[in-house]
């Protein structure tokens, strides 16, 4: 059968030409000869003729004509040859040979094909050579084939036909019509209009929700077109039905798409092969100020192995600057752009962007047209992570306000690098490498001034340089405004804006330029966090020290330590407390600054310095009790002296206590706290810091109303200086503190003058001078029935006697001494005493004797912390094993007094140590190694007495 044409099919597809009759069937039923339609008559009629003409060439019987038009109801009379008459009659009246077209055989009738064209003949001959182009690789013209296939069909085929041979044909048809679909789709995916295809293939797939390979067809062009997402929801609804409705599960070809969409295994899938993208736009920011000092984090944010990073820190520390370099730096390695969006968590003037206009900013960067994605976060993400999964870029998020913000934004695929900035911490975000930044180091920070500056001007003034740095916190924000203003300043020195900054309460307004400021900068951290966390930050700016733990915080906001530590981790989340280390807590120099500019809207609370009054008197040996003046008693937070001890042995330097608390005007609680803190600083052999806290606290002592502070501190400061073996200033600080107690009648505090003043004769003679001083203090200390200077009175009074050879009253007096520690129950006192007894009998020979209280001294010093203590007792213990002949027990003890001196410790102390070591390695006949201790103890000597 011919195809010609004598017009166009649906969409413009061109029919054959040359063809006199040509009859339409992929529609309702049409005929033409010479392009003049013909007249066909009643649906039965034409229903007859479809019969002949779809089987052309083939001699069809009456009887089958019958069954091909009625089917099982045929009508009494059929009237086969009227129908066939009227056909030809029609053909005739158009001019066609009407029986040479409809032929009568014996035994039927025959439509005769040549020359005549059919439309589902001429599809067939497209498609055949679409498939042809397709198997070829040519997807285009195979595309374009299909496309032309497919216009032939005007709706439903045979439209309006009855009989059973009608029904059957549209069938086929519209099985066809589903497989050109296919084809053309197919075409247009590797092609890669996705979008073409997601058309073509929808509304067919709505009129045949249950056909495998359109579904397959769809999920592979969503995928293409970036919609992973809709792609495994075509899956997921298709399989819901299967299961639901026939019990079965997608077939093995549809699984193959399935899982290919999950791997984004392009090929499986057959996309067109992506053309490499175009690079992503650069929108690193040209210029964020020079990276000094941050070679080690840069190079840790640059490294390999980290797809997610984030770097936070206290506002002004260069954040933004290390993130923007480090993508510089990552630019050759992720060639398809790179990305940066500042989030504006922390701006003045713009509220924090949100995911969803973020994400559609990236997708707009990324070459991706957003104008069909509807505002829904999930959608949005979604297509941003398709459209990045294949790529290899980075992008920078700066100034991020939460991990909420955040996470939507993070690109799909392995090959893209994110570099995260905020203030915050962001916790809740799951990223491989953290970075903190902190200060400037001191060099860093001079050096990052001198070159804003000028190298010229800078080396005229070294050290200015040095405080101005320091000034601004080492911070690189305020580095930069304060260089900028020296920069704009030429006739000011470093000097001149050193000393602008160094009042508090005007240094964070000289930190301003234009729209840059330090101030600023910290107040939009603090008005993000919630009233409760302004509120304790607010407190810290009255914290009595630099570092501080959450007992501290509690006391001052009255809350359970638990609240106060929860509000302490809320503030290093947002970078406006530091966590140096597990439990403490600190302010950046400039933070603290701000803090204390707040805290003046705060009632001035004492509650902060108490926590330190409870712990050097609970870590004192007089115990809380034993302080005869000084706030009203309150509930200790110590369990006792041991407990006290191990707290303050983090709280740091107890100088900065005393002068925070004389700052902020509570000169009585510096000079408790300095007198409290006498006995644990010498027992930690923490001297200097002893005697600077004491002087500190005594340049206040003459305006306080608790006069017994002008004795109190006087004869602590005697007491260090005797521990630091100057004994010439330790005299005369006792002297002075004694006649001031006798002056003003206190004879508690005389008592504690005659015990010191005795100790200091005792040592530096002459000793019958002392033991007269010493006997006279413990008359006093029982008349004032205090323990603990009657302990210290006759434990002197036992060293006297020890050293003028008056032994047994020497032992006499420890054994009343210990008497005195036992009832008391002091564990440092009892040590001390146990090591005097002990002391005396290894000095009689009576080693077997000395080594039991030695032992239970050296452990009692270990137990409260008396370092001096614990290396005189283990030494003197380890002569006594030696003595006893067992020298590897010996030489343990005397090894671990060696390792436990210090370099605050009085040199005799050495001295001692090394000789004793020295005679235990010559008794194990070590004798090189004997010579090198009793040489070292010599030099000491010789530098002590040099001295």
């Amino acid at each position: 059968m011919s195809s010609g044409a004598a017009g166009t099919g649906r969409d413009g597809a061109e029919r054959e030409p040359g063809s006199r009759l040509e009859f339409a069937v992929l529609g309702p039923v049409r005929g033409w000869y010479g392009g003049r339609p013909l007249e066909l008559g009643p649906v039965l009629r034409t229903t007859m003729l479809v019969a002949l003409l779809l089987r052309p060439d083939v001699t069809v019987s009456r009887a089958e004509l019958v069954d091909r038009v009625w089917g099982e109801h045929p009508p009494e009379s059929d009237g086969v040859p009227g129908y066939i008459y009227q056909l030809r009659k029609s053909l005739a009246a158009a001019g066609a040979d009407a029986k040479a077209v409809l032929r009568t055989d014996p035994g039927g009738y025959r439509f005769a094909g040549a020359g005549v064209g059919v439309d589902a003949v001429r599809v067939e001959e497209i498609a055949a050579r679409a498939k042809k182009a397709a198997a070829s690789g040519a997807v285009a013209a195979a595309a374009d084939g299909y496309g032309q296939a497919l216009a032939f069909y005007e709706g439903v085929p045979l439209a309006g036909l009855p009989g059973p041979f009608a029904e059957r044909e549209r069938r086929r048809f519209a099985e066809r019509r589903i497989g050109l679909v296919e084809g053309r789709t197919d075409a247009l995916i590797r092609l890669g209009d996705y979008e073409s295809a997601i058309g073509e293939v929808s509304a067919l797939l709505a009129e045949h929700p249950d056909r495998e390979p359109l579904t397959g067809l769809l999920m592979r062009a969503l995928y293409g077109a970036g919609r992973q997402t809709d792609a495994l929801d075509t899956w997921r609804e298709f399989r819901v039905r299967m299961l639901d409705e026939l019990g079965l599960e997608p077939s093995e070809d549809l699984r193959r798409v399935h899982e290919a969409v999950l791997r984004g295994d392009d090929g499986t899938l057959g996309l067109a092969a992506r053309p490499a993208p175009p690079r992503i736009r650069d929108e690193l920011p040209a210029d964020v100020g020079e990276l000094a000092g941050r070679d080690d984090e840069l190079a840790r944010l640059a490294a390999p192995g980290s797809a997610v990073s984030a770097v936070d820190g206290v506002p002004g520390a260069g954040k933004t600057a290390l993130a923007v370099r480090a993508a510089q730096l990552l630019r050759d390695e992720h060639p398809d752009g790179c990305l940066f969006v500042g989030l504006h968590g922390h701006s003045t003037s713009r509220a924090p962007l949100t995911p969803v206009r973020v994400v559609r900013r990236l997708l707009r960067s990324a070459g991706v047209n957003d104008q069909n994605i509807p505002d829904d976060l999930d959608e949005l993400s979604a297509n941003w992570r398709a459209a990045t999964a294949p790529l290899r870029l980075v992008l920078v998020l700066d100034d991020a306000v939460s991990a909420e913000q955040v996470r939507p934004l993070l690109p799909g695929g392995t090959g893209n690098r994110v570099l995260i900035t905020s203030r915050r911490r962001l916790p809740g975000l799951d990223v491989e490498r953290r970075i903190s930044l902190g200060p400037l180091t001191s060099d860093a920070a001079t050096g990052l001034l001198s070159r804003i500056v000028g190298p010229a001007r800078a080396g005229q003034e070294r050290e200015a340089v040095r405080e101005l740095a320091s000034l601004c916190g080492r911070l690189p924000l305020a580095l930069r405004i304060a260089g900028a203003r020296l920069q704009n300043r030429p006739m000011w020195t470093f000097r001149d804006l050193a000393d602008r900054l160094a009042d508090d309460t005007g240094r964070l307004g000289e930190l301003t330029a234009e729209e840059r400021s330090v101030e600023a900068a910290f107040r939009l951290s603090y008005e993000q966090l919630p009233a409760g966390t302004q509120r304790a930050f607010r407190t810290l700016g009255h914290a009595p020290a630099p570092e501080f733990d959450e007992l501290v915080l509690a006391a001052m906001l009255g809350c359970s330590r638990r609240e106060a530590e929860s509000v302490l981790e809320d503030l290093v989340d947002a970078n406006l407390v530091q966590a140096p280390a597990a439990g403490r807590y600190r302010m950046h120099d400039l933070v603290a600054v701000y803090a204390r500019r707040l805290a003046g809207e705060e009632p001035d609370v004492t509650s902060g310095l108490g926590v330190y009054l409870h712990a050097c008197r609970a870590a004192s040996e007089w115990g809380e009790p034993g302080f005869p003046s000084g706030p009203a008693p309150t509930e200790s937070p110590f369990a006792g002296l041991m407990d006290a001890s191990a707290w303050l042995d983090q709280a740091g330097d107890l100088v900065e206590v005393v002068s925070s608390a004389v700052a902020a005007g509570h000169s009585d609680y510096a000079c408790w706290i300095a007198e409290s803190a006498v006995d644990y600083l010498v027992r930690r052999i923490r001297y200097r810091e002893c005697v600077a806290l004491l002087e500190v606290a005594l340049s206040e002592a003459d305006t306080l109303a608790d006069r017994r502070m002008a004795t109190a501190l006087r004869f602590g400061l005697g007491w260090a200086h005797l521990a630091l073996g100057e004994s010439v200033e330790a005299r005369r600080w006792c002297e002075e503190g004694l006649r001031i107690s006798r002056e003003t009648g206190d004879r508690r505090e005389t008592a504690r003058g005659l015990c010191g003043l005795g100790m200091v004769t005792m040592l530096a003679g002459p000793l019958d001078e002392a033991e007269m001083v010493l006997a006279e203090g413990k008359a006093l200390a029982e008349e004032v029935a205090d323990s603990w200077l009657m302990e210290r009175a006759v434990s002197g009074l036992g060293y006297v006697h020890f050293k003028q050879g008056n032994y047994e009253r020497s032992l006499a007096a420890f054994a009343e001494s210990r008497e005195v520690a036992v009832k008391t129950g002091n564990p440092a006192m009892l040590g001390r005493v146990l090591s005097h007894i002990g002391s005396v009998r290894l000095h009689l020979g009576r080693s077997a004797e000395a080594a039991e209280p030695l032992r239970e001294a050296a452990s009692l010093a270990e137990r409260v912390g008396d370092r001096l203590l614990s290396v005189s007792s283990l030494s003197r213990l380890g002569t006594a094993e030696q003595e006893l002949g067992r020298l590897d027990i010996a030489l343990a003890h005397h090894l671990r007094a060696l390792s436990a001196l210090t370099d605050q410790m009085s040199p005799w102390a050495e001295i001692e140590v090394r000789n004793r070591l020295g005679a235990c390695r010559q008794a194990r006949g070590e004798d090189e190694a004997a010579r090198e201790q009793f040489e070292l103890a010599a030099a000491v000597m010789a530098d002590a007495e040099a001295r």
